[in-house]
């Protein structure tokens, strides 16, 4: 997992109106969760672009008064009609200890059902995953190139390799729909070449017989 670095100031006066202030400044205001006792710091904005707003998840390295701390989002709060960030909730990483973060799924290939016209409908744009530190992964890959018209992919046919999945197993993370101009799908290049064998042994039988 990437990791992304934010300088930032510790907080001593906490309180909505420390927060409120902290945010006219252009600051933000977080909390870090999991260590002995929470941490709570301030940092800019910008500082926190590419780690909220990437297609990827990513660990955080927080530089608070020269000591780093190693976290991961927990929970974030947007502002109702700005969207502007009011607080993030960082998870402390420690070695050996697991924790649970949301990660982006990532559909890869050009689904069979597809370009027979059927619809990808993608149903679970992340899954929650539980890890120690060291086995995180910024997202997690689905290939979807042999999904036909019909068929679905769930979490329980996902493969996860060093984490645990906390999603439903029977939880659908896309599916193929039929549509109007979909065509019924082509039979597979092993059957069309048993049907051509049995066409000529036919053929060759039939022949024989009239010779």
């Amino acid at each position: 997992m990437n990791s992304v670095a934010i300088s930032g100031s510790v907080r001593d006066n906490l309180g909505t109106k420390e927060a409120r202030n902290l945010r006219r400044n252009g600051e933000v205001p977080c909390v870090v969760y999991g260590g002995e006792q929470p941490i709570h710091f301030s940092a800019p904005k910008l500082a926190f672009r590419d780690l909220v707003y990437s297609d990827v998840a990513k660990s955080a390295a927080i530089e608070l008064n020269g000591d780093q701390v190693n976290a991961v989002l927990q929970d974030i709060q947007f502002h109702p009609v700005t969207d502007e960030i009011l607080h993030i909730d960082f998870i402390q990483l420690v070695d050996g200890k697991p924790v649970a973060l949301e990660v982006p799924v990532k559909l890869t290939g050009n689904a069979r059902g597809v370009r027979n016209g059927g619809k990808l409908k993608q149903v679970l744009r992340s899954l929650k995953i539980k890890s120690t530190p060291d086995s995180l992964v910024g997202e997690i890959s689905v290939d979807i190139a042999e999904l036909r018209i019909g068929q679905s992919i769930r979490v329980s046919d996902v493969k996860p390799e060093g984490f645990d999945i906390l999603n439903a197993e029977s939880a659908v993370i896309c599916t193929i729909k039929t549509a109007r101009n979909a065509v019924e799908d082509e039979e597979e290049e092993g059957g069309e070449e048993a049907e051509g064998a049995e066409g000529a042994t036919e053929a060759a039988a039939e022949e024989s017989a009239e010779s």
